[in-house]
């Protein structure tokens, strides 16, 4: 693994930093020689397969419109008419959550494993198209918000640790991943939460009117509050369910407002990328919203699931929908790694009433 300390950003063989280096030396050649509107289309369609909107019932979900392929063309056509990787930035796997009735543990298992190489699948599917292909870089944001969950920051470098160690031996070469000590240099992280707040967080009088006047505001603080909730109620507190989930709200506040600070810094580094969101967008957002596994949930990730693996397909759900399945736990290297649900189990019956509600 190699580590450069200029961008911050680590990668498994190839230096981070060498695509945004040629650009830098070749960024004379734009429009010197005008690329076929088709390349780009094409590489949005591959991106549009696994878009996941606030509103699937859109026409934009079926089809998109010619608005949906402009919003992001001129960022894709500088990649393609410098014959570089086409660059995502993806805020994600910050780490997994307290709650043992969603997750396995506190380290990445199978669920990790198939997003990432979902991921470099997905990269590989470009370059079917665009032969220099994509990456993505995985901007964990464990760290960010981690305190305001119950995640300490011992849980969240293992948690990163574990990913990293899971791009290398899956020989993902187009995944490596950006942390809040890769932006500011060290691994103070009290001090870095504080300085990402005074530097690039919103006001909270911002976040909470956005939330009172946006629909799409409102539909990211009520998933954020959702998660919030279940995880605060699955670690066992005394306090009624009304006193925890009013405490949730505010630190769904609170969480927001640093994810949006940890956004602005990930722009500030990555300029040039197209932002991928593991959260549901509008169909004309700077952000495309990116499913990276199958789920009943439209909000559900890796990080607060578990898979339920049967003859047919992988689908990520919670711990406690895979245990009302009776479905058998599987363990990898002495670990739980994902659930399994037998053969004469995989009934409309006994298991779509638990993965059609959530």
């Amino acid at each position: 693994m190699i580590r450069d300390r200029r961008l911050g950003m680590r990668s498994h063989g190839v230096r981070a930093t060498e695509g945004h280096e040629r650009i830098g030396v070749c960024v004379t050649l734009l429009h010197q020689t005008p690329i076929n509107d088709i390349v780009p289309r094409r590489v949005l369609n591959s991106v549009f397969r696994h878009r996941r909107l606030t509103a699937p019932e859109h026409p934009c979900a079926a089809r998109p419109c010619e608005t949906c392929y402009a919003v992001h063309s001129a960022k894709l056509t500088r990649f393609i008419e410098l014959d570089l990787p086409i660059h995502f930035v993806m805020p994600a796997f910050p780490a997994k959550s307290p709650n043992q009735r969603k997750v396995l543990g506190a380290l990445p298992d199978l669920a990790e494993r198939l997003a990432l190489k979902f991921l470099q699948s997905f990269c590989d599917e470009i370059a079917e198209v665009h032969p220099p292909g994509a990456r993505v870089t995985i901007c964990s944001d464990g760290h960010v918000f981690g305190d305001l969950v119950g995640v300490s920051d011992d849980a969240v470098t293992r948690y990163r640790e574990e990913l990293d160690a899971m791009a290398a031996d899956g020989h993902l070469r187009s995944i490596d991943l950006f942390g809040l000590d890769d932006a500011f240099g060290n691994k103070e992280y009290p001090s870095l939460r504080d300085l990402l707040e005074r530097r690039y967080a919103p006001t909270l009088k911002s976040i909470r009117e956005n939330v009172r006047h946006d629909d799409d505001w409102r539909s990211l603080f009520n998933g954020i509050h959702r998660f919030i909730f279940e995880d605060q109620v699955g670690l066992g507190r005394e306090a009624s369910r009304t006193a925890i989930r009013c405490e949730s709200k505010d630190v769904a506040y609170q969480t927001i407002r640093r994810s949006n600070a940890w956004t602005a810094v990930v722009a500030e580094r990555f300029p040039e990328a197209l932002r991928l969101s593991i959260h549901p967008q509008k169909p004309h957002a700077e952000k495309i919203g990116f499913q990276i596994l199958r789920a009943p949930d439209n909000w559900l990730t890796p990080w607060h699931g578990v898979i339920l693996r049967t003859h047919a397909m992988d689908t990520l759900i919670k711990r406690h929908d895979a245990e009302r399945l009776n479905a058998r736990l599987v363990y990898r290297d002495d670990r739980p790694d994902y659930f399994v649900l037998p053969s004469g189990q995989t009934t409309e019956r006994n298991s779509r009433a638990v993965l059609d509600h959530p």
